[in-house]
């Protein structure tokens, strides 16, 4: 491309670019070449145009200038996803200091561009040996510098170390009535992150920590750090759990009377539901969904222990599981929920599909070395999976749910305090 319009006034008519044959025959080539081409020929004109500016008009002496031209030589340029040779013209100073940089080719040789096209394609799922097939190629073979599977390696591990630094480091702004705490087994590393919901419905991944289990002293760390970015700890809030009594002991501690814990319905009918024959499963499983769709708390809770004192005789260890935690699950019911918000609050299953995500993204680390490893990974898997993130259903009704948590924390409060 050799010129654009150069008048700066406004242009009515169309615009006149010199070279159209040039351009025809790249656009010739696909698409996707002719922005490559035509992005190409703009870096050379600006080096060009730069090298003017220090060593004078080419083919005229000028006493006053700077510098002058010493030939050319091949860099490197990041450019559409690859890394690809562009004929660079060296300059040096008159006075003998040496070759002078061009500004413009530094500023096109910026490999974060790069960098994050690579951590965006492998954690799509591409392999590092695989990246460059993902490149549709339109530049000549001797022009494109491919990458190799190491090198691609080395900057998707950048890559991530800068997502994990990015994701602990970011504020939390804005309240989250609705928290889901959940944990994950990364070798003999445990995983455990936190889901917050906002009151206008969207989702986000607020923080994650690393320990050897799920045990209380490890989440008040991930609760701490979460109040040292911003999470109000003396918000109401609702925090959905898969029954650990260590999450709950750390909520407890760190939020005190301001938090109301939901074991996670789902995460209770499975328990319950392994300790049954097959035979079994099919007619309790169902009684257990109509338990847990009942509105009023008292008509869950009575239909749940009526299924407890069936089970009781034939399956005592599955009455066992129903009934430990059993209020817990129908905290939702208690706060009087609306139906479409009490589907995305009752259980942990919002955060599932992001914990599938980052399972897709660690699955090609066979060993966690350390939690650095295993911190690396999951930030970038959450990150990722945070693209994916939609508003819950019934978004509009948040604001029942926090009505419902601010009567219910403060009549534990001044129970507590009354006791």
């Amino acid at each position: 491309m050799e010129a654009y319009q150069k008048e700066s006034k406004p242009v009515k008519q169309a615009v006149q670019v010199i070279g159209q044959e040039a351009v025809i025959g790249k656009a010739s080539q696909g698409l996707l070449a002719l922005p490559l081409e035509t992005g190409l020929d703009v870096i050379v004109q600006l080096m060009e145009k730069e090298v003017e500016g220090l060593a004078g008009e080419k083919g005229k002496h000028d006493k006053d200038r700077a510098a002058y031209r010493h030939g050319k030589e091949q860099a490197k340029v990041a450019m559409g996803g690859k890394k690809i040779a562009v004929g660079k013209p060296r300059v040096r100073a008159v006075d003998g200091s040496g070759e002078i940089a061009l500004e413009t080719l530094s500023l096109f040789q910026n490999e974060d561009p790069l960098n994050d096209s690579i951590l965006s394609r492998l954690l799509a799922g591409a392999s590092a040996r695989k990246y460059v097939r993902t490149e549709q190629s339109a530049e000549p073979a001797a022009q494109e510098s491919n990458m190799s599977k190491s090198e691609v390696s080395r900057r998707f591990k950048e890559g991530m170390k800068t997502a994990m630094e990015e994701f602990f480091g970011r504020k939390i702004f804005g309240g989250y009535p609705a928290l889901v705490l959940d944990g994950m087994q990364l070798g003999k590393i445990t995983i455990v992150a936190a889901m917050g919901t906002r009151a206008g419905g969207t989702k986000q991944m607020l923080g994650i920590v690393e320990g050897g289990s799920e045990n209380s002293d490890v989440v008040k760390r991930l609760l701490a750090d979460l109040a040292g970015r911003g999470l109000d700890p003396s918000e109401p809030r609702l925090c959905a759990i898969d029954g650990s009594k260590a999450l709950a002991k750390a909520i407890e501690d760190t939020f005190g009377g301001k938090a109301v814990v939901q074991r996670c319905q789902a995460h209770k009918k499975r328990n319950a539901l392994s300790r049954l024959t097959e035979s079994g499963k099919s007619e309790v499983a169902k009684r257990l969904s109509l338990a847990y769709m009942e509105f009023e708390y008292n008509e869950a809770l009575s239909c749940l222990e009526n299924i407890a004192a069936y089970l009781e005789m034939r399956y005592p260890a599955a009455a066992a599981s129903l009934r430990e935690g059993m209020e817990e699950t129908l905290a939702v019911a208690r706060l009087e929920i609306p139906g479409l918000p009490r589907a995305a609050v009752c259980s942990t299953n919002p955060i599932e599909p992001a914990n599938s995500s980052c399972a897709g993204v660690i699955r090609r680390v066979s060993n966690f070395n350390n939690g650095e490893t295993a911190l690396r990974q999951a930030a970038a898997g959450f990150m990722e999976a945070e693209r994916g993130f939609r508003r819950i259903k019934g978004y509009k009704q948040i604001p029942s749910l926090i009505i419902a948590l601010e009567r219910e924390t403060d009549k534990k409060i001044k129970s507590t305090s009354i006791a």
